[in-house]
């Protein structure tokens, strides 16, 4: 694992940070957006005793959002890699089925399309990871959690799919 951090000054790499960051943190502004009224939506629904309380998934998610930046900052910081630019490439498309989930599970109520993108943004992830583990272990462990999350987070989701059906 060569690096050429030398030619990248300590602002550089704290900006970087900051960009990831502030991007992670955006994703997690829109999906927010969507779930504004979640809290009351969530209530609604039928849960499986398995389920976590409302109140935890924005802690879990704030820290899962913050690996997620680190993880994509050290990839970047990879400079002299060819396997960098397409890497970081499907890390950030990667996000884009992770904002939309909240809008078509919450805001929208559609408990099908959700699955669906869930089980897509599940695989993204899993590409990630091994994309991201051929460059930086470290990055790729960061993101372990996630997927936990994730696979988790898509059990729920078929569950209260299927249990919901006037809701979702």
């Amino acid at each position: 694992m060569a690096t050429t951090l030398h030619n990248l000054s300590i602002k550089q790499q704290a900006l970087a940070l900051l960009g990831f960051i502030g991007l992670c943190y955006l994703v997690s502004a829109v999906g927010a957006a969507a779930s504004i009224n979640g809290k009351e939506f969530y209530a609604l629904l039928q849960q499986p005793s398995w389920a976590p309380p409302g109140w935890l998934f924005g802690p879990v998610w704030l820290t899962l959002y913050t690996m997620m930046a680190i993880a994509g900052w050290l990839i970047w910081r990879q400079q002299n890699l060819p396997a960098r630019r397409s890497s970081l490439i499907l890390f950030l498309f990667h996000l884009l089925p992770n904002a939309l989930w909240s809008w078509l599970f919450f805001a929208w109520q559609l408990g099908a399309a959700s699955f669906v993108n869930i089980v897509v943004l599940w695989l993204l992830i899993l590409i990630v990871i091994v994309r991201f583990a051929s460059i930086s272990k470290l990055a790729a462990l960061l993101l372990l959690p996630y997927l936990c999350w994730v696979s988790f987070a898509t059990m729920l989701n078929l569950w209260l799919w299927q249990n919901n059906p006037s809701l979702l």
